[in-house]
């Protein structure tokens, strides 16, 4: 089978740690083809298919020089078993614009995973507000003062841009609301942007887990990204370190209610991010830790994941 992998340039992969390596490394093991575009190479016009020009690439197993380009081609996303959309964020506009094309190619025959509509209709940050009960005190608006007022009522909170990733832009406001004021003038730019304030949990301190779904299956393990220092985010791209651990009754739980939920919605690969017993995000554009988890415990979560894959293409 062949796959088309739509993610961010293959050359800016840090292959030591990159899940969408690690599942191209699993397809490969298996025999399946790897092609790889990136979004702005995709293309729809009036009595065609939507096309890539994109690479048919091979792996060299070479840490640095990683992959040889063996063929160049436009063609349509149809022709392939499966495309597979992993570009990171920001979900931007240019984001949105790319899964209305793969909703197009879909209509057209292609197998496309995540599913473009499910990736639109799940927010990262606001995905969770479907699931009140498995998270903490939290707020989204526009309104300053609305701020304010949650801030007087709970004291300590974060506050966060809804198109963030790897911890970029958080804030914390203790109890003496130092810079608040500015804070919420950084976020919010004036009421022209909506801001998440979620009230701070103190279990932070033993890690933000990373709690993966496979197919509505939770991987037996998390990633618990622990802040080190004076920094109060986990998130390794912020410099938290990684800590694989089993998974607790309450992860368990919390991963296996919103397994049930999305993976009938064509969302194949869920990262689900928890705090002490809180859900905090739900990512589904490309989740990671594959390769940090299978490094530390073993648990070979890439095939787990192609595994699924294969049953859905």
């Amino acid at each position: 089978m062949e796959l088309l992998f739509v993610a961010d340039p293959l050359e800016v992969f840090k292959t030591y740690k990159d899940t969408t390596f690690s599942m191209m490394r699993e397809a490969a093991r298996r025999g399946h083809g790897l092609w790889a575009c990136e979004p702005a190479q995709l293309l729809w016009q009036t009595g065609a298919q939507v096309t890539a020009r994109c690479r048919r690439v091979r792996l060299t197993g070479d840490e640095h020089d990683w992959f040889i380009v063996e063929e160049e081609a436009v063609r349509p996303l149809a022709s392939f078993g499966g495309v597979l959309m992993r570009k990171d964020p920001p979900f931007d506009s240019e984001y949105f614009y790319a899964t209305h094309l793969l909703e197009q190619a879909e209509r057209e025959g292609a197998k496309v995973v995540n599913k473009p509509r499910a990736l639109r209709d799940h927010p990262e940050k606001l995905a969770i507000l479907e699931f009140p009960h498995l998270i903490g005190p939290t707020l989204v608006t526009r309104d300053p003062q609305a701020v304010r007022d949650f801030h007087a009522q709970h004291r300590d909170i974060i506050l966060k841009p809804l198109d963030g990733m790897g911890g970029m832009g958080i804030f914390r406001v203790g109890p003496d609301g130092l810079n608040l004021g500015s804070i919420i003038e950084t976020l919010n730019k004036g009421g022209a942007e909506t801001v998440m304030v979620q009230k701070y949990l103190s279990e932070i301190t033993q890690g933000d887990k990373r709690i993966l779904v496979i197919d509505g299956e939770p991987v037996p393990f998390s990633l618990a990204r622990i802040p080190q220092g004076s920094e109060i985010r986990g998130n390794l791209a912020a410099g938290g370190k990684g800590v694989a651990q089993p998974l607790s009754a309450r992860d368990r739980e919390i991963a296996v209610e919103v397994g049930k939920v999305l993976a009938p919605r064509g969302l194949l690969l869920a990262g689900i991010d928890v705090i002490g017993d809180c859900m905090t995000e739900i990512n589904v554009t490309s989740p990671t830790c594959f390769q940090e988890i299978t490094q530390q415990t073993g648990f070979d979560v890439p095939k787990m994941f192609v595994d699924a894959l294969e049953r859905v293409l």
